[in-house]
């Protein structure tokens, strides 16, 4: 049922963490809030039931994908994207922009957009920021994105550069669509957030930022970051444009990341986040735990009777290692359908931490111990897909 306009109130601050409450027309999320990421309309291996039932407030899908199948026309006249894949709760659309870095191979950037060959049988799709806004009008999520160019870390500084204008000019080309009524949607109902761009240059950064500001948008995102830079140097750039984001209005970092990362990033200021991690991993075996990923393949689980985290509650808490890595081992779906469950239940339980943290004054205590204790190797390395 749809409740009210989009509108962010920020509770309690401990340092630069924040602990706050995103109300939308699909309900509210608390924030620091994890959006699980249903790529396609689906979370991989996990039932809509299942993640409700495990506390999940937040869904992010993706609009390139969705353009290609199964249409954003198909999705609105089955509903909408909260009816097609059966969500309650608060959703977010990317706005393809992500895809102008991860699939390079298969586009072609012009200052008026880009033009795609799809990844699964080379059909054109043209992407500006008018079409982007328009395909997320009849997507229908709570908050949907502004189109921008997200360059690779190792870019050049002039290319990086060129990312940002464009950005610019994109960001201005999307708000004139979103804040023009159509038969789908308009300002209304659906919030949203500006991308600020600029790699791993604070000047760049800053510059973005100060931009997105002129535009008064409901939210802040800060994008371009998880695209193969150090943990240390993601830090710097919060550091240095999260203070430039207003303090009124929710912040959220793209594609972001390990429990440790999130953590991190909270005591930057960070709101929002969403990343494959949860489901990824545990679909390759990989679980996470206060103490690092837990990789159930190895040998050392096959005889082993403890479950996976004691304090994470869910379906894969009633099961052994021992029986999880034979589920694995055997290649039976269940075993990776448990993990990704137990992963989003963990990463569920992580922010509610830290919001107790936050509100109760000790997220510094809390954000030193968690460092101190995870064991952060970099699992996701060792998986590509």
């Amino acid at each position: 049922m749809m409740a009210g306009r989009f509108s962010f109130s920020l509770q309690a601050t401990d340092g630069q963490a924040r602990a706050g409450t995103i109300s939308t027309p699909h309900g509210t999320a608390q924030t620091p809030q994890f959006m699980a990421v249903a790529t396609l309309g689906g979370l991989k291996g996990v039932t809509a039931d299942t993640a409700e039932s495990i506390g999940q407030e937040f869904l992010l899908a993706n609009t390139y994908h969705l353009a290609l199948r199964p249409g954003s026309a198909k999705v609105r006249t089955l509903g909408g994207l909260h009816a097609f894949c059966s969500w309650r709760g608060p959703m977010l659309t990317d706005s393809g922009g992500y895809q102008v870095f991860s699939l390079a191979a298969n586009r072609t950037v012009d200052d008026d957009g880009v033009s795609f060959r799809s990844h699964l049988d080379g059909s054109p799709l043209r992407l500006t920021p008018e079409e982007s806004i328009r395909i997320q009008r009849e997507l229908g999520a709570d908050v949907i994105m502004a189109f921008d160019e997200c360059p690779p870390s190792d870019a050049p500084r002039s290319e990086v550069e060129r990312a940002c204008a464009r950005t610019a000019a994109w960001l201005e080309r999307s708000v004139a669509a979103w804040r023009c009524e159509g038969p789908h949607g308009g300002s209304d109902i659906q919030a949203l957030y500006a991308i600020v761009q600029g790699g791993i240059h604070p000047d760049l950064r800053a510059a973005s930022a100060r931009d997105a500001l002129r535009h008064d948008l409901p939210g802040h995102a800060v994008g371009g970051l998880a695209v193969g830079e150090g943990l240390a140097e993601r830090n710097a750039v919060l550091d240095a444009v999260v203070p430039i984001l207003p303090t009124e209005k929710p912040r959220y970092l793209m594609g972001v990341g390990t429990p440790l990362d999130l953590v991190e990033a909270v005591a930057r200021g960070i709101d929002q986040f969403d990343c494959v991690l949860p489901t990824r991993m545990g679909r390759h075996g990989i679980a996470y735990t206060d103490d690092g990923p837990l990789r159930l393949k190895r040998a050392e689980h096959a005889s082993d009777p403890r479950p996976i985290d004691v304090a994470t509650p869910g379906p894969a808490h009633r099961v052994s290692r021992g029986y999880l890595n034979h589920l694995l081992k055997s290649g039976e779906i269940l075993g990776g359908t448990l993990l990704s469950i137990h992963n989003l239940a963990y990463y569920r339980r992580l922010t509610a931490r830290m919001r107790a943290a936050i509100r109760s004054g000790q997220f510094s205590a809390f954000a030193d111990e968690f460092r101190r204790r995870f064991r952060d190797d970099r699992a996701e390395a060792e998986v590509a897909e």
